[in-house]
């Protein structure tokens, strides 16, 4: 059985700083590139980020520069750096694991950014 367990999840004031966490089990994690989208009511679910099995990132344009993912593979983690965050960071946050034809998908994690 096959299951992603996002965490890190909460509020946070304009400018703060928050670290979202993934632990993966149930696939060989070290196979699958690991991303975070996020969604909101308004938007439909978008890429925040993605590391491949060997290490090569990739980010949102409203992201770069201030989130950071980084993985963890004797851990079966990935990590979401988050600094500067903005109130339009606000949105439910999932982790992702795709390789070859498999996709899986956490239940999502919700990030507030307000005052």
């Amino acid at each position: 059985q096959v299951q992603l367990v996002e965490s890190g999840g909460t509020l946070v004031q304009p400018g703060g700083s928050l670290t979202l966490s993934c632990t993966g089990s149930g696939i060989n994690f070290n196979d699958y590139t690991m991303a975070w989208f996020r969604q909101t009511l308004e938007n439909e679910r978008a890429l925040v980020a993605s590391i491949t099995s060997t290490q090569l990132t990739n980010y949102g344009d409203s992201v770069k520069g201030r989130f950071s993912i980084s993985r963890d593979n004797a851990k079966n983690m990935v990590f979401l750096r988050m600094n500067t965050l903005k109130p339009e960071d606000t949105a439910v946050y999932y982790c992702n694991a795709n390789f070859l034809t498999s996709e899986y998908w956490g239940q999502g994690t919700q990030v507030t950014i307000s005052s």
